[in-house]
């Protein structure tokens, strides 16, 4: 069977780049995430607002791996990262007061990848 990789230029620069970070800030938490993206689009995570709300505290930062789909709400203020987010999850975000980034901007923020939780 055929392995399947990715041809998104942009995801496959993103995986590389965790990687690399990964090896010079000994920080395994984005070899994880770079992991998590590296897999096939059927098999790639996609989260909903409402489990992001359960899983969370107010000002908590969080990792997803994939995509953030509009699904539920979010009732407090956190930060959040992501390969992608849809329209309607990042209009409900603004809403709560959430702030969301890329995953590239939260590296340069916290390069050792502390206080950082992952959703899938």
């Amino acid at each position: 069977m055929k392995e399947s990789k990715t041809t998104n230029p942009e995801l496959i620069q993103l995986i590389s780049l965790l990687k690399k970070e990964s090896r010079e800030k000994q920080a395994g938490i984005w070899l994880d995430i770079a992991e998590y993206l590296s897999k096939s689009r059927s098999q790639r995570v996609a989260v909903n607002l409402s489990k992001i709300n359960r899983n969370t505290k107010r000002a908590d930062t969080v990792v997803v791996p994939g995509k953030i789909l509009g699904s539920g709400s979010i009732d407090h203020a956190v930060t959040v990262a992501s390969f992608g987010a849809s329209e309607k999850a990042k209009a409900k975000l603004v809403a709560a007061k959430a702030k969301y980034i890329s995953i590239p901007e939260l590296l340069t923020k916290n390069p050792k990848g502390s206080n950082i939780k992952i959703i899938q």
